[in-house]
């Protein structure tokens, strides 16, 4: 089946569920996809990978995808739903759609795909014997911390000040904000962490930052990034996130592990577990390898020079 084939299916599968799932046979093998925004990136570089591994939705699996568009609080209702289609596996992106999924079943397996700190958050026992039915991959935002900063210090050398939004609804986002102010100290910056639960608190933090002398905004990457990359933009603020799709959404700056590896990943948990594994018995992985992204277009578009080192280290520069 060809790619453009593949994301139609997944397309009708999102806007119509229901038809979907009665046109497909029942006997079929269901991956529950649960999201908390754009759920795009994941489907194709899974799908990609589910293909390779031989399962092709429509065929010989079936696909259900629920996505809470950006708003959180429809994270436990979509994965409850899930759990009465009685989806063999779930593959949720992201710490909170994973604590919807962990809230809603006990039972059926759960991918992360990936999820920050779950060890420290409580969704796994541990990262070799992750215990319970959740497993899959464990991203470092909280640890990268340090090297994003100093990033930022070499893109704008005279960065003394940092907004941090932070999603109040993220259980890792504690341990995101306490460790970038930690090493926030360290290199003579300050942060100033702003918790938002909606668009409407967001679009009031960018209000407010203009009157607050800040020099950059960081954003936690469960938030809404193409909206929060507009408002950057609209407000000319600097904004580093902690994935590639954000700065392609018009953020400045990226630095993290590559989720794309995480996505494609995923599909080998599934598969095994599909083959009988138990999720308590799969290792949870974390990431090997880093990117940093720069967006060329947003950096001229605020009138910053890139500088020529940092070009030559980057990992890919959108133009």
């Amino acid at each position: 089946m060809r790619r453009r084939d593949f994301m139609t299916v997944l397309a009708g599968a999102i806007a119509y569920p229901h038809l979907a799932s009665a046109q497909q046979k029942a006997a079929m093998p269901v991956i529950g996809v649960l999201d908390g925004g754009d759920p795009g990136r994941l489907l194709s570089e899974m799908g990609r990978r589910l293909r390779d591994l031989g399962y092709i939705d429509g065929q010989n699996i079936r696909i259900e995808v629920r996505s809470a568009v950006g708003k959180p609080e429809l994270l436990r209702g979509l994965a409850e739903e899930l759990v009465r289609q009685k989806v063999d596996v779930i593959v949720a992106r992201l710490t909170p759609p994973v604590w919807a999924a962990k809230e809603a079943t006990q039972t059926i397996p759960i991918v992360m795909a990936p999820a920050g700190a779950p060890l420290e958050t409580g969704l796994i026992a541990s990262l070799s014997h992750p215990g319970g039915n959740i497993t899959g991959l464990s991203v470092t935002s909280a640890e990268t911390s340090g090297k994003r900063l100093e990033l930022m210090r070499e893109m704008l050398p005279t960065l003394k000040r940092i907004a941090m939004l932070a999603n109040a609804t993220d259980p890792i986002s504690k341990s995101l904000v306490a460790e970038t102010e930690r090493v926030a100290q360290i290199l003579g910056v300050q942060i100033d962490p702003i918790p938002v639960k909606s668009g409407e608190e967001i679009e009031g933090a960018f209000a407010a930052l203009g009157k607050d002398r800040v020099d950059a905004v960081i954003m936690q990457s469960s938030l809404p990034e193409k909206a929060i990359a507009a408002l950057a933009l609209k407000h000319r603020f600097p904004l580093v996130s902690t994935t590639r799709s954000a700065v392609e959404a018009g953020a400045l700056m990226s630095y993290a592990g590559r989720l794309a590896d995480a996505y494609r990943e995923a599909a080998v948990y599934v598969d095994k577990i599909l083959k009988g594994a138990k999720p308590a018995d799969l290792p949870v992985q974390q990431p090997t390898k880093f990117e940093l992204v720069i967006n060329l277009k947003t950096a001229k578009a605020l009138g910053l020079n890139v500088p020529a080192t940092l070009l030559a280290r980057a990992d890919e520069v959108i133009e």
